[in-house]
């Protein structure tokens, strides 16, 4: 792999891991988050899965990045 598409595939962990938590905070806050029994709405879950898989394939992409590099 060449170092310019590591450091991409770096530059995407790093990105996903600083961006999706704050979003999934915030949408947990959200009124829609929560129905009045207090139980997590569609709106929470969907936005839960969402952030899951983004991290995912943060870790993915990290892994991948570093080894390239030690390869």
């Amino acid at each position: 792999m060449s170092t310019l598409l590591a450091v991409l595939l770096l530059v995407n962990a790093v990105w996903n891991v600083v961006v999706w938590p704050p979003f999934l905070r915030r949408v947990a806050r959200d009124p829609r988050a929560r129905d009045q029994r207090g139980r997590a709405t569609a709106f929470l879950r969907v936005h839960v899965i969402l952030v899951s898989v983004s991290l995912l394939i943060a870790l993915v992409s990290a892994i991948a990045a570093i080894a390239s590099f030690v390869a």
